[in-house]
């Protein structure tokens, strides 16, 4: 028996008592993965990405493991309910037009101490002040820094179109903004090069594409590395305080946590370990989060389908963004239909060894996306579920 079958074994084991669709999260690789990127760490903290993970009971986890520190969220609303609910360090991690929880933020010193919003534009300011609503409290703030890779003069980018601060004049600069208004603290610098940390560089059957990726990675990261180290010297010309400097992403994590500049590393999608993150060269991890469909029809020889399973992830329209089937192993979509809304066709010998209720596992392409999908996770260990815990969605928050 592979390894795959044999997970496949214990999970229907687990969930024999479960109607499919259902969720997962498989304790003994989801903490083996945490080990994994502390390991890879090499000491500095990691502060999780909420998005990637979007289950109150699963960051408790986390964060109770050494090497583990702070969160980073990605909606205001969501981070006051953090910190509400008894979570300490939030770093909002993307800017926010929310003047309704900014009122919030400003009139209560615990979510004040707790929180920091991100900007990256003297607007952003002006927006929070006139959100105050009479709240006197000093608001935190972190400067996010561009990751992209200009190259030939800036005609060509590498990069997520994030941040316009690019330059360290450009930050310090942003710094000396927030330093000039009452009201607000510089504390972090953030800068996530999703270009390095969320590509996969070993793409199966694309090895010229495969090779370009790391020719690019590895540009990206020494120009990276030396524009950062600059851009965090200025600032602490601005601001000697500063408290950290965040960078990195599952896939970057040892790269990153090298700089001497960086302080701590935001990773999340690497506790579940989704489809996207199957191409690395720079680490391996072990599916942690996966849910099941039933078997509902049996069409024809090879052919079965299941229920559902429609749940593409986010970004650039394509089959990568596709959830893929995953246990038992075999399974194909049909190329005329992919998954579905309600019904999902599935080819491949495999199907005649299925019967009408059995489960199909599958993975998702990303990893905190699936949890919007599905109330509650069932976790499991060995081959028994152990507990269940609701989704962010199951505590009726669906924050995006």
């Amino acid at each position: 028996m592979t390894a795959r079958a044999a997970d496949r074994a214990r999970y229907d084991r687990a969930t024999a008592h479960l109607d499919a669709p259902v969720a997962i999260v498989d304790l003994d690789a989801f903490d083996a993965n945490a080990d994994d990127l502390v390991r890879r760490a090499g000491g500095k903290p990691i502060r999780v990405a909420s998005k990637s993970v979007r289950c109150r009971a699963l960051l408790e986890r986390v964060l109770a493991k050494d090497g583990f520190a702070g969160i980073m969220s990605f909606t205001l609303a969501e981070s006051l309910w953090l910190v509400r609910s008894g979570f300490e360090d939030v770093l909002l991690a993307y800017p926010s037009a929310d003047r309704a929880r900014f009122a919030e933020l400003a009139s209560d010193p615990k979510l004040a101490a707790a929180v920091t919003v991100m900007i990256d534009d003297p607007a952003q300011l002006r927006l929070m002040d006139e959100a105050r609503d009479g709240g006197r409290e000093v608001i935190r703030v972190c400067l996010e820094l561009d990751t992209s890779l200009k190259l030939l003069g800036g005609r060509v980018r590498v990069g997520a179109r994030r941040s316009p601060l690019h330059s360290p004049a450009q930050v310090a600069d942003m710094a000396r903004a927030v330093a000039r208004r009452p009201g607000f603290k510089v504390v972090g610098i953030m800068a996530y090069e999703g270009h390095i940390a969320g590509v996969g560089d070993s793409v199966a059957g694309r090895p010229v594409r495969s090779r370009a990726v790391r020719l690019m990675q590895a540009t990206a990261r020494r120009e990276l590395a030396e524009r950062r180290g600059e851009v965090v010297r200025a600032v602490r010309a601005v601001v000697p305080d500063l408290e950290f400097v965040n960078g990195g992403g599952t896939g970057s994590v040892q790269h990153t946590a090298a700089e001497d500049a960086v302080t701590e590393i935001g990773a999340g999608s690497g506790l579940y370990v989704p489809r996207l993150f199957d191409n690395y060269t720079s680490f391996s991890g072990r599916p942690a989060a996966l849910f099941a469909q039933p078997v509902v029809r049996r069409p024809g020889v090879g052919v079965v389908t299941v229920l559902g399973g429609g749940y593409p992830a986010s970004g650039a329209p394509g089959k990568d963004r596709l959830p893929v089937p995953y246990l038992p192993e075999g399974l194909r979509y049909d190329p005329q239909e992919g998954p579905g809304e309600v019904q999902t066709p599935l080819l491949g010998s495999p199907a005649d060894d299925l019967l009408i209720g059995d489960k199909v596992w599958f993975r998702h392409a990303k990893a905190g996306e699936l949890c919007e999908r599905f109330d509650v996770l069932h976790l499991v260990e060995g081959d028994a579920v152990t507990a269940t815990v609701p989704t962010y969605r199951g505590e009726g928050h669906t924050f995006l």
